[in-house]
């Protein structure tokens, strides 16, 4: 399989909330989009793995995605660990994305900053020829990294994603286990932002579409400098 698109992520619902309108897009636009969660989120305070499957399924559905996978790694355990950079880098020469799209590499949750770690030494890896490791050697062209979680970090660029907001909304509420729980299992002594979660994503959509003249957008930084061809085109005023 050839993908235009990854997102990886640590846990089913994160693309969903991070860059799910952009996967949207995408794949409207007839580009082969697929996600890859590194754990199943069996540490979550709601629901089940069983439930989480059957809830990513129906996102990638909602988002077009043509391939969606999990590598069944450890929840709340992710680690540097060789091992893991390998079954990661060998997915990434199967599933060969031009483009990769990773969680901010700083973050409330470990898992999120460490699997931004794993997935960018995972892409470098999967293109040594010599590494014994299965498939060909192969190395996505562009790595981009999805800033929703923390609005304190400047983007490189935003995402119109306004014609795919409901869309996104109804792929993050696939999760009913998690963002439409039962009232019992909103009682914890243990604080978890779920409750505000998909409210706060919206929120951050909104900030970013506002300021780039549009209802919704997503944003993304990336580590290189960015080209232009054209500076007569460019988008969004300055004045």
């Amino acid at each position: 399989m050839k993908l235009d698109l990854l997102a990886i992520a640590a846990h089913p619902d994160d693309v969903e909330l991070t860059c799910g309108g952009t996967l949207i897009k995408m794949a409207r636009r007839g580009r082969r989009v697929g996600i890859l969660d590194l754990t199943e989120g069996e540490m979550g305070t709601r629901g089940s793995m069983e439930i989480r499957r059957r809830e990513a399924a129906a996102a990638a559905r909602i988002l077009g995605a043509a391939h969606r996978e999990n590598l069944g790694l450890p929840d709340a355990r992710l680690e540097l660990r060789m091992d893991y950079k390998m079954a990661l880098a060998q997915r990434i020469r199967a599933l060969r994305p031009h483009t990769v799209i990773l969680p901010y590499w700083e973050g409330r949750h470990p898992d999120h900053y460490t699997a931004a770690k794993l997935g960018y030494e995972a892409c470098f890896l999967a293109g040594l020829k010599r590494l014994e490791m299965q498939g060909e050697a192969f190395r996505p062209f562009k790595i981009l990294y999805a800033t929703t979680y923390d609005r304190t970090v400047r983007p490189t660029f935003v995402v119109d994603i306004t014609r795919e907001f409901s869309r996104r909304h109804r792929a993050i509420l696939a999760y009913g286990s998690q963002f439409r729980p039962k009232p019992s299992e909103r009682r914890s002594k243990v604080y978890i932002p779920l409750d505000r979660l998909a409210q706060q994503v919206d929120l951050t959509a909104r900030h970013y579409g506002e300021m780039v003249g549009v209802e919704f957008a997503e944003p993304f930084l990336c580590k290189e400098v960015m080209q232009v061809e054209d500076v007569v085109d460019l988008p969004v005023r300055s004045v």
